[in-house]
């Protein structure tokens, strides 16, 4: 009888991640551009704060700003948008393909809540940014009792 040992070690995605990079690597042997464009890829991302501000950066190279799309809430945010493949050159094909293309979305969870009016997303050099007001977490606001 065989028996298949299964290891959860103090990263269980990793078992996912892993799964995912063979899945990946196998249909890539067979047609180079399937990662590019054939699935949903994930933009890496910074996230910084200060005392009054949470900024995200999110590198979104060869995107075309009118193909990002940034959706915020009070403690959330999400990206997608679409990386549109490049066309080859006559008689090119495929030998390499490690870029992906197609659509790509993230979502995060904020730290603290922001001001979803205060928000600033620029898009420059491939590199989104997004600044966004921290609300103030120590405002009290007294409610006057009345009479039932």
């Amino acid at each position: 009888m065989h028996t298949i040992k299964i290891r959860f070690g103090e990263d269980p995605g990793r078992l996912e991640s892993d799964l995912r990079k063979v899945v990946d690597e196998m249909f890539n042997l067979v047609n180079p551009r399937y990662n590019a464009c054939h699935r949903i890829w994930r933009p890496q991302m910074d996230v910084y704060e200060s005392p009054g501000e949470i900024m995200l950066l999110a590198e979104i190279a060869g995107a075309k700003r009118e193909d990002l799309h940034v959706e915020i809430g009070r403690k959330t945010v999400k990206i997608s948008g679409r990386r549109r493949i490049r066309p080859l050159s006559e008689n090119a094909r495929y030998r390499l393909v490690e870029i992906p293309y197609g659509y790509f979305e993230r979502s995060i969870v904020l730290p603290v809540p922001i001001d979803t009016e205060s928000v600033d997303a620029t898009y420059t050099d491939g590199l989104l940014q997004i600044r966004m007001a921290k609300l103030p977490l120590d405002k009290t606001r007294k409610i006057p009792v009345q009479n039932g």
